[in-house]
Formats: C-alpha cells, structure tokens, sequence
C-alpha cells in the first residue's frame, strides 16, 4: 500500500516571490518561516521539517505578550485562560499560533490567509482575522485586519515575532537601532513593574551601537515615528535589515536569545505591552472591539 507522504510539523508551505525577494509563509499560525533576498537571509526562520520554537515569525492574536495567571476580568466576567507559558504561570501569545490557517488566496507574490477565533475558556468574543504577506523590490509587507463578527465586545491586541537577521554569529556585534523613549521594567515572570525612561540607561539604543553585552527581552513604547511609522534597523558591515510599524502599533518587544547569543534579534511590533488586559501601567492601549468593529495595521520587513 502506498502511502502519503507526512504533512510538514507547520503544514503547507507557500512560497511567494517577486524578482530576488522570497518568503515562505506556512499554514499553521499564517507563520513567516523565511524571508531572503537574494542569497542572503533577512528573517531568521527554521526548516520545513522543524518545529516552529522560540515564536519565530509567528502571528499573535487576539493578544501579544503576557496576561498574569491567565486571568482578567471583561464586561464584569472572570476570564481564566490556559496557562501556555507554565514555568512563568502566565498566558502567552493569544491563540492562533499553532492552529491553522485557511487560504484565501495565493499568486506569485502575495498569500492571503484566514482564522476565526470562536468563543472558549478564557476568550469571550468570535473574531475574524485576515493576513496578508506580499513581496516587492520595497521589501514584505504584512497586512492584517481583524474585526468582531460575534455578538459580543472583546478586548483584544496583536503583534507579530519575527527574528531580523544580518548574517552575525552572535547578536553582540550587531548595531541595533530602536527609537524609543521609554521601556517597561519587569519582574521575574516579565510582567509589568513601571514604565521607565532609557535615558541613560543600557535600553537606550537610540544611537545605534553595538549590542555588545546587552541582554534584551524588553518591551519598549514611546517610538519615534517618521511619516506614520517607526523603523528598528539592525546592521553588520555590509548588511542591514530594518522592521517598520505603523504608529498604531505603540509598542515594541526586543528579545536577543537570552543565554543563547547566536539565535539573532527578535523584533515585535505590539499593538498593547505585556498584561495590558489587566489594570495597570499597559492597558489604556487594549483595543476594545465592539460587534462589526475592525483594526487593521501594516508592517514590513526589507534589508540587504
């Protein structure tokens, strides 16, 4: 008898190309597993054959980062959601990374993908998100828009986690760029103390100097945005890769392998901080989508 070959750990793979830019984005999570241009790797992805770890390029909704305990209370209800980052006892990065994804549509250079988020323990709502990756000589653009199409308010936030690569062997010789004023001091589980200003301090990385010793898992706001977007620029001799946001997204986590100094710099674009469906320092940024309401917002990735 024969039989099928395995399905990939992250489903199907679709390839979108436009002249020397190439991406691959997968079914499970609508999850950026490769971005190149030409024979250089700007988004450091995984195989294939691996599973996704470490978050890389997955897409995160109908909230990013981390909710305390999993617990928070909406319209008056207690919300309690599974604790999926247990060793910290928190809820980590929504609910649709490791669910796949339907697709909409798929041409030489864009994919379009679709999940619906239904009611369950600790989500109260139904949301409807739409992704789109496409490529060009300006680099991949990410579109995403999600909208309420159930009968409830929720709350609700998305981010994104690719990792940004310029072909370094460890993230300290990489000059890093980030144009924000302020960042979030935490506890021990990353959870929210108080927000600080990088004057002065190693989260000041304004002027672009090399990591060095830096050990960054460290959500930053306050970003400087030119014409309507802030860009984070990674750079290494002849090579540079650079993550722009729209300035609805206001807030920004930077993760540089902890321990692990050759895993490349994680840059994530945030609509709301860590724990912002709790009260607390991060969550006037919680967006409240009522029945038929919509967010959309765009970002990209482009280097060389």
């Amino acid at each position: 008898m024969t039989h099928p070959p395995p399905l990939q750990p992250t489903g199907e793979q679709y390839e979108i190309r436009s002249g020397d830019h190439r991406a691959v984005i997968t079914e499970v999570g609508a999850t950026l597993r490769s971005f190149r241009v030409g024979d250089r790797d700007v988004v450091r992805g995984f195989g294939a054959d691996e599973v996704v770890h470490g978050g890389r390029g997955q897409q995160l909704l109908p909230w990013p980062n981390r909710i305390r305990d999993g617990r928070y209370v909406f319209e008056g209800g207690d919300q309690q959601l599974a604790l999926t980052e247990p060793d910290r006892h928190n809820a980590i990065h929504g609910l649709v990374r490791h669910v796949p994804w339907i697709l909409v549509e798929h041409a030489e250079d864009r994919i379009e993908q679709r999940v619906r988020v239904f009611p369950q323990p600790g989500w109260p709502g139904t949301v409807e998100a739409t992704l789109r990756h496409s490529v060009s000589a300006a680099g991949l653009l990410v579109e995403v828009t999600v909208t309420n199409v159930g009968s409830a308010p929720v709350p609700f936030g998305y981010a994104a986690h690719p990792y940004l690569t310029v072909g370094e062997q460890s993230v300290d010789e990489v000059a890093l760029t980030v144009p924000a004023g302020r960042y979030l001091e935490v506890d021990d589980r990353l959870l929210p103390l108080q927000l600080r200003p990088v004057n002065g301090t190693t989260y000041d990385l304004r002027a672009g100097d090399p990591v060095a010793e830096v050990n960054l898992d460290t959500a930053f706001t306050d970003l400087a945005a030119d014409d309507g977007r802030w860009v984070v620029r990674l750079e290494l001799g002849d090579r540079w890769a650079e993550l722009w946001a729209e300035a609805k997204f206001g807030w920004l986590q930077v993760y540089t392998g902890a321990d692990r100094r050759d895993q490349s710099i994680a840059v994530e674009p945030m609509t709301c901080g860590p724990d912002a469906f709790n009260p607390g320092i991060t969550h006037d940024d919680v967006i409240v989508l009522q029945p038929g309401d919509s967010f959309a917002g765009q970002w990209g990735v482009r280097g060389a």
